[in-house]
């Protein structure tokens, strides 16, 4: 061992979550094991993939052993889509990226105004449906910014303008809105457990907001993310005039602005609570007994970055080992935080494929060959 802490008995958990563009977490998770058993060959290997509640969080829950449900919804243009929840036992997850998520896009085509959550909705009406008494809703990954109005819509309420007219798709039209009802939800969630799982804590509108903050990436204009701003503060106002319990206060609160406001939604009308997306997710997937059996912890995703350290999937596990004794490294495509930085977040050190090959796109297009060789590294340091 060259200088890693591990013995020779190790036992190594890989909980990391995707390679975004290049590798899904499953695959990272299969890439590093190959990897470790080229230098030791008999090291015992656990695999965890996770996710933080954006894209890839069912995709993770069903790696755990969920069952994987597809139903046909809204994608975010209006056009029907094929999105997947996971069930176990009562327990569900919902990925709001499955239905109304940017990469249901064509390529190069935004709709920041009219872009809709009605789909989210209904994939909470299936899980219901399917009979979960817990819903984990993973939000992250939007190519909305309605405020959650259009799930809010498929699951019972009325958003209607000065003529009565329900009001169109998308957070745009939200200027337009004169009364709100929110009485025909569905009755079903005042008995159902709602976790609102993200890695944001923005609230709904201003400086920090969903518009100013997340419209940008999602194609929106100055002009837009003024205008999806008014509109959804407009929205919020509407709502505590007709009487909606905390509304104004909730549209300050942490996850507010989560997946362009449909936290908002969640917190309002469906009586949800909001957890960090990675917290919710270890304790679905069963990360601590995991842990439990684990002498080194391997974690990681496409970028170790600034971004890592406010919540995203490689510090929430490098927390939760650090916390059990247990040491973490971590794996990535590309790494952008100094020693120190990965110490604070307990990361005793990360292994990166732009060391092995500095070229971007050839690094993503290699990334499962050039991944299984920084795992090697990683072996030799601390397994030998």
């Amino acid at each position: 061992m060259a200088d890693g802490a591990v013995s020779e008995a190790a036992r190594v958990l890989v909980a990391a979550d995707k390679f975004k563009g290049s590798l899904t977490a499953v695959q990272v998770a299969e890439r590093v094991t190959a990897g470790l058993r080229r230098v030791v060959p008999d090291v015992e290997v656990e695999t965890l993939p996770v996710a933080d509640g954006g894209d890839g969080t069912v995709a993770a829950a069903v790696a755990a052993g969920f069952e994987r449900r597809e139903v046909e919804v809204t994608g975010p243009l209006g056009e029907p889509v094929t999105a997947a929840y996971a069930l176990r036992e009562g327990s569900a997850v919902v990925e709001m990226a499955e239905a109304s998520g940017l990469q249901l896009l064509p390529e190069g085509v935004f709709a920041p105004l009219t872009s809709t959550t009605y789909g989210s909705g209904e994939l909470l009406r299936a899980a219901l449906d399917a009979g979960a008494r817990t819903i984990v809703f993973g939000v992250g990954g939007s190519a909305t910014t309605d405020g959650g109005a259009g799930m809010l819509a498929a699951l019972g309420a009325r958003f209607l303008d000065a003529d009565g007219k329900p009001v169109g798709p998308g957070g745009g039209p939200l200027k337009d809105l004169a009364t709100a009802d929110l009485s025909g939800l569905d009755p079903r969630f005042a008995g159902v457990e709602l976790v609102l799982a993200s890695d944001v804590d923005n609230p709904l509108t201003g400086p920090k907001g969903a518009p100013a903050v997340y419209g940008p990436q999602k194609g929106a204009s100055p002009e837009d993310v003024a205008e999806l701003d008014a509109a959804l503060a407009h929205y919020a106002r509407v709502l505590a005039e007709a009487g909606v319990e905390r509304a104004a206060e909730l549209a300050e609160s942490p996850g507010a602005g989560a997946a362009g406001g449909i936290g908002y939604g969640a917190l309002v009308g469906l009586g949800a609570s909001f957890r960090a997306g990675i917290d919710v997710m270890l304790d679905v997937l069963g990360f601590a007994p995991a842990l439990a059996r684990a002498t080194l912890v391997i974690t990681g995703e496409g970028s170790l970055d600034e971004q890592t350290l406010h919540g995203k999937a490689p510090a929430g596990v490098a927390a939760a080992a650090r916390e059990a004794g247990v040491e973490t490294v971590a794996v990535c495509g590309r790494l952008a935080l100094p020693p120190e930085a990965l110490g604070r977040a307990g990361i005793r050190r990360a292994y990166a494929l732009a060391a092995l090959e500095p070229d971007p796109a050839k690094s993503m297009a290699n990334a499962g060959p050039l991944l299984e060789q920084a795992a090697e590294n990683l072996a030799r340091d601390f397994l030998r």
